[in-house]
């Protein structure tokens, strides 16, 4: 089957069979290797994407429910301003991943601070309840997520909330 649907920003193409899961699309047909294939049952993480502006495990989404959709994988992610408040309130918090899960809580803080710009404590928590690595504790994971949300403010508005 033909399916079309948006990447990063760009209308693309491809063939595959219907039940082919979005993991495998994004690695072999567009060689995006920053989304990682490790469970494969969506209990890690390593495969997160953002999908019609939600995060999902790209291990459980088939080829055929792609179609007209938008996929922003850490590739394109990361070309983006958003992507630099995050990866600098990581930084500033010593917040250090592990190269399996890394992308996956970028893109869930992304999705995270779409949703909520000023999360409190149980919103980043809930949010990283399917990400299952457990490479950071959860305090510095909250640090981490409440800082790159105010760098993300200051730049917004120029000024503290």
């Amino acid at each position: 089957m033909t399916i079309d649907f948006i990447l990063n920003g760009e209308d693309v193409v491809v063939r595959s069979d219907a039940e082919v899961r979005l993991v495998d699309i994004l690695r072999d047909s567009f060689a995006l290797q920053g989304t990682k294939e490790s469970c494969l049952t969506g209990c890690c993480g390593a495969c997160m994407v953002i999908f019609n502006g939600l995060i999902v495990q790209s291990c459980l989404i088939p080829a055929f429910s792609i179609r007209g959709s938008e996929v922003i994988t850490i590739e394109g992610f990361s070309q983006t301003d958003e992507y630099q408040d995050i990866v600098e309130g990581f930084s500033r918090t010593a917040l250090d991943n592990c190269a399996v899960c890394r992308n996956g809580k970028i893109l869930a803080a992304e999705a995270l601070l779409e949703r909520i710009p000023r999360p409190e404590r149980q919103d980043i928590l809930n949010a990283y309840r399917g990400i299952r690595c457990r490479c950071t504790d959860p305090d510095t994971l909250v640090a981490a997520l409440q800082a790159a949300a105010e760098i993300r403010w200051r730049r917004i508005y120029g000024r503290s909330a």
